[in-house]
């Protein structure tokens, strides 16, 4: 079982990286999974919990950030992962590049407990799991923009979750939405959004993920200039009314 985990991650992570993980980050990732399943029995996590699938849709989408932001490695980046849920694409993240200064927030405070769990026992440092909603921390002095990167696979539209994360970008980060299929209609459809908040595509990238046909959209959307204080809006707001609709 472990072995054939090794294997798939090893695999993987080679499509993405050109090398393979060390045996501390093939730890903490079996480790991480072993906790996302025992978890998962007493909460809902994932409704994703083939070892397979989670090592593919889970561990290895998290990491196909690189697609879009080649030079992640090497650097103290200050990252964001809104509405991170069980961990993604955080802490992944966070164990390929540890050097990273990590921020995980979710609004439901049993998740948050798991994260902190989960970060405990990998021994992971300069990362933080934060209790709060995305409008509530996007007005945060201590957040709001805070960060170099704030990255997302939340389920939500465009034009909802760039109201929602770039203003916890610094003018000059990035906002990176994990997006499933190709989303080109979607990213027209924001286009007045990101204009509103003071962000700018700048690429996109299109794939599938390692072994599969599954495709994938990450958009590099660069922060050009400060977020309008009245952003973002109330509670159930950004999404009921989206910008630019």
């Amino acid at each position: 079982m472990r072995t054939q985990f090794d294997l798939w991650m090893k695999d993987g992570w080679k499509e993405l990286f050109g090398d393979e993980p060390d045996g501390k980050q093939l730890d903490q990732f079996y480790r991480y999974y072993e906790l996302l399943i025992q978890w998962n029995e007493v909460m809902n996590l994932t409704a994703i919990t083939e070892m397979d699938q989670v090592v593919t849709k889970h561990f290895l989408d998290s990491l196909s950030l690189v697609r879009a932001v080649p030079d992640l490695g090497g650097h103290p980046w200050s990252m964001l992962d809104l509405g991170t849920g069980a961990g993604f694409p955080g802490i992944p993240l966070k164990i390929a590049f540890p050097e990273l200064n990590l921020v995980l927030m979710d609004s439901l405070n049993k998740r948050v407990g798991f994260l902190k769990e989960v970060i405990r026992e990998l021994g992971l440092e300069g990362i933080e799991a934060v209790h709060s909603r995305a409008e509530d921390g996007g007005r945060n002095p201590a957040y709001r923009e805070q960060f170099d990167f704030c990255v997302s696979r939340a389920v939500a539209n465009l034009s909802t979750l760039s109201e929602y994360c770039l203003p916890f970008v610094k003018v000059g980060g990035y906002f990176v939405p994990y997006k499933s299929g190709m989303a080109g209609e979607e990213a027209k459809e924001a286009q007045k959004a990101l204009q509103l908040l003071g962000g700018k595509e700048e690429k996109s990238v299109s794939f599938c993920l390692p072994g599969t046909d599954m495709e994938r959209t990450l958009f590099l959307i660069r922060k050009t200039a400060p977020c309008p204080k009245k952003y973002p809006r109330k509670a159930g707001l950004p999404g009921k009314e989206p910008l630019g609709r």
